[in-house]
């Protein structure tokens, strides 16, 4: 099954979580200090990152969460934004290569 994947920054995580939390009805499943959260629903993949490169708010890419992905990719469409498709497995791994300290694991 494939979950939408959205990916917007965000200049205060804590607040954040905050509030994307009570929209989504979830706390995130994996969260790293001032810099990074997820939240995987029954449908949604949806994370917040602190990214100087983005204004708060901003989207950062889209993309597909889909366990059958036998790896990352990521393409631009028309309008150029980025689209990503990788497995909850392949982004847990991203996660951890990028915050060691997250240890991530995927809980189905």
């Amino acid at each position: 099954m494939k979950k939408l994947h959205i990916a917007i920054s965000t200049d205060n995580i804590e607040e954040s979580v905050k509030d994307y939390s009570a929209r989504l009805g979830a706390e995130p499943c994996s969260i790293v200090l001032n810099e990074y959260a997820l939240w995987r629903t029954d449908t949604l993949n949806f994370s917040i990152r602190q990214d100087p490169k983005c204004s708060p708010g901003q989207l950062r890419h889209l993309g597909w969460e889909d366990n059958s992905a036998s790896n990352f990719s990521e393409e631009k469409d028309v309008n150029g934004i980025t689209w990503e498709r990788f497995s909850a497995q392949q982004q847990a791994e991203e996660i951890n290569e990028f915050w060691p300290e997250a240890n991530y694991q995927v809980v189905n």
